[in-house]
């Protein structure tokens, strides 16, 4: 289950609680505007991307692989919308060569693969208007050097031609999963963990997310913290697939350290209803038995929940366990019909402790 691996620590002390939390209660009430994030299945106008892997974090043997992974993502995606790629102009021509042409290259300074943490968080406003919102990355507490990825969101915001949406929360986007309806499933161990947002409470959280996102309910799980790089974030253990349904992850292993937490996490999502009061179906997706094991390690990220679902289908991973990614498919045709359900080998990717889902970040249409 999901784990993403911790190189690369960075310096800097976090902000101090009180001030932080003095901050926060002053931006809640700084703006009027009324935003609203849609659900991942709704029209996109383009997905992007990041191919961003470096020798230093993902050392000699993963690299290849990784870019590979990458490549086959993004034009998996590319296939079906616009799929824009940021890339340092160092590994332009690689980039290039692996992902073709139907992928929109874009030269900026990044450190990281992950623009599911390190971009903006795409919403609209009343009209139509797209908006951006950039959650103050901090390498998911402090864990790993950011630099470049700190800019990635008003980048990216200033390119999409959205308007940029500054809070003072500080978190990521795979620790947001949303209905489009008024509902947010969110972990507390990422959002409420004093290494992002210290002193500042749940309701606080509420009343920013609320704003920000068009949120009326947040469904919180407790995940768990200090066991992954993310601590614990929700894009690995529940998604909304439309309006009260929930696909969610089990680990049946009873030794590994996120059994408990998932089946916790199905407890509570069975109980729960959302923003309309609709009680929550919740669909189980359990884990491979087996992976391959030329990439297997100890942070190999062997789930199905962190697919992506783009315009026309859903881009999901398989891990040579021929029986469960062959359930995992069938669950996704009856859960998105209409869609392509395509499967990719991300074994790179997923021995770096992500998945698909990390990889990728929605612009609305």
């Amino acid at each position: 289950m999901p784990t993403r691996r911790n190189l690369l620590l960075a310096s800097g002390a976090a902000l101090a609680a009180g001030t932080l939390a003095s901050r926060f209660a002053t931006a809640a009430s700084e703006q009027a505007e009324t935003w609203h994030m849609p659900d991942e299945g709704a029209k996109h106008a383009a997905t992007w991307m990041a191919f961003g892997p470096s020798p230093d974090i993902w050392g000699g043997k993963l690299l290849p692989v990784v870019r590979e992974n990458l490549a086959g993502i993004a034009k998996a995606i590319a296939a079906h919308e616009p799929l824009k790629m940021l890339v340092r102009e160092d590994d332009h021509d690689i980039a290039e060569r692996l992902c073709g042409p139907s992928v929109t290259l874009v030269t900026q300074p990044i450190d990281d693969l992950w623009m599911r943490d390190t971009g903006p968080v795409f919403v609209k406003d009343q009209s139509g208007q797209a908006g951006a919102i950039g959650f103050n990355f901090n390498g998911w507490g402090d864990k790993q050097a950011h630099e470049y990825d700190a800019e990635v969101a008003g980048f990216v915001a200033g390119k999409a031609g959205a308007t940029f949406i500054e809070t003072k929360l500080v978190l990521e986007g795979g620790g947001i999963e949303v209905d489009g309806e008024g509902t947010a499933i969110i972990t507390e161990s990422c959002v409420l963990n004093a290494n992002r947002n210290p002193g500042v409470s749940k309701a606080q959280c509420e009343a920013e997310l609320f704003r920000l996102l068009g949120l009326q309910k947040i469904i919180w799980l407790p995940g768990i913290a200090g066991k992954d790089i993310t601590d614990g974030h929700t894009d690995f253990y529940a998604r909304f697939t439309s309006p009260g349904v929930v696909v969610a992850g089990l680990d049946p292993d009873p030794s590994s350290y996120d059994h408990a937490v998932t089946k916790r996490h199905l407890e509570i999502l069975r109980q729960s209803s959302d923003a309309k009061g609709r009680k929550l179906k919740v669909v189980v997706l359990q884990g491979p038995s087996t992976v391959r094991s030329k990439y297997e390690n100890k942070d190999f990220a062997a789930g199905y929940i962190n697919f992506y679902v783009c315009n026309g289908a859903v881009i999901a991973p398989e891990f040579g366990d021929r029986q469960a990614d062959a359930n995992t498919r069938d669950a996704l045709r009856d859960l998105f019909p209409g869609r392509d359900i395509i499967q990719l080998n991300i074994d790179g990717i997923a021995a770096g402790g992500g998945g698909i889902h990390c990889t990728t970040q929605q612009q609305p249409a």
